[in-house]
């Protein structure tokens, strides 16, 4: 997707786009609103090098659509959005940086609801919420009962496999199963734990070598370790995408040798024909913002009146087993890939939804999801 802003704007049916900048900090941001069908917008902040500027607004389009679609899916009353910050180094997260993004964010009035990505972690939530209260996935907003090291997203990536695994192998079960997690940050590395209670066999490789070597010296033997080019060949059940988008293209597809994709990583599809090429090859593939919903679902039960419930929340996370099924089945019975399944599956939320909000009287306040 290259071009003018308006034609990416029209292309992927988003919204609104701003562009952030401040002189003091340096600051250059995103922060892309694609939908608000479903309700106020929710996606995570992303501090990435990018090549160029055209770069990052494509990336803050894609993902706010994916977001979209994401909260769709997952039964969530809120419309897709994604804030992208651009740095010249990844050594760029200060305070003033975040400060002054966070008055941005704060600038929707609550039209847009921000949380974690790729570099921006707790550290930088926190920052950004001394400048606006719309932030989600702060630890201290998810009270007691909640099990130290859990990670919604990378649960429900396990659930996700298991409801593959019951297609292709007849058998939900990962016992036995190799699987190759590509990534190894805050959702691969909690990944390949689950995936080691499951009684999986796991290959693991990253680019950062210090991240490899840190589960490679925690799991032993438990974990294999390749080169991150060699990924794709391994002989595996299920291959794993945890890093960055568009690593499902065409060169890396003709070496798979998997029978499942399934992983945490946004845009997994390079272009929507390796969805296609994936489906004519016989790879099961579980579409991303699908099964990687598992944080945006959690996220929303921190918002609840009365606080979070860790046995709601898991028990919503664990439902991506039977949104995936049912993907599966839309995908079978109208020969479809299940990427367009998915969409499907989601559109059809968000129309019948959008024709229910027609129906409101106009002087009602419209009562949002985010208290």
């Amino acid at each position: 997707m290259k071009g003018p802003i308006f034609k990416q704007i029209v292309e992927y049916g988003c919204e609104e786009v701003r562009l952030c900048h401040d002189k003091v900090t340096g600051l250059r941001a995103v922060i892309a609103i694609h939908d608000t069908t479903l309700g106020p917008a929710g996606g995570g902040t992303r501090r990435w090098v990018y090549a160029s500027e055209q770069e990052a607004i494509e990336d803050a389009i894609r993902l706010a659509r994916a977001m979209t679609y994401k909260y769709a899916a997952a039964g969530i009353n809120c419309g897709g959005g994604k804030g992208v910050i651009i740095v010249n180094s990844m050594d760029e997260n200060s305070e003033e940086l975040y400060r002054a993004y966070g008055r941005f964010v704060d600038s929707f009035n609550g039209r847009f609801y921000t949380g974690g990505d790729v570099g921006t972690g707790i550290r930088e939530l926190r920052f950004i919420k001394m400048e606006t209260d719309y932030v989600l996935g702060l630890p201290e907003t998810w009270g007691e009962g909640r099990p130290e090291g859990y990670m919604p997203t990378s649960w429900g990536v396990i659930r996700g496999m298991q409801a593959c695994c019951e297609e292709v192998f007849g058998n939900p079960s990962l016992d036995g199963r190799t699987v190759a997690v590509q990534g190894l940050g805050k959702v691969g590395n909690p990944l390949v734990r689950y995936l080691l209670e499951e009684g999986a066999k796991v290959i693991v490789t990253d680019t950062n070598i210090e991240q490899l070597k840190e589960i490679v010296n925690k799991y032993g033997r438990k974990v294999d370790a390749v080169d991150p080019n060699k990924i794709y060949s391994v002989d595996c059940d299920i291959f794993s995408p945890c890093a960055l988008g568009g690593i499902l293209n065409d060169d890396t597809i003709p070496q798979l040798k998997c029978k499942i994709v399934a992983g945490g990583a946004n845009n997994q599809l390079k272009e929507d024909k390796h969805g296609d090429i994936l489906h004519k090859k016989g790879i099961l593939y579980a579409p991303d913002y699908v099964i990687n919903a598992g944080t945006a679902i959690d996220d929303i039960y921190t918002t609840m009146k009365g606080g979070y419930n860790y046995k709601a929340a898991r028990e919503a996370v664990d439902q991506i087993y039977d949104r995936i099924k049912s993907i599966i089945e839309i995908s079978k019975h109208e020969n479809i890939p299940t990427y367009k399944a998915a969409d499907k599956f989601a559109e059809e939320r968000i129309k019948k939804i959008g024709g229910i909000k027609n129906l409101r009287v106009r002087e009602v306040v419209k009562p949002y999801l985010f208290r």
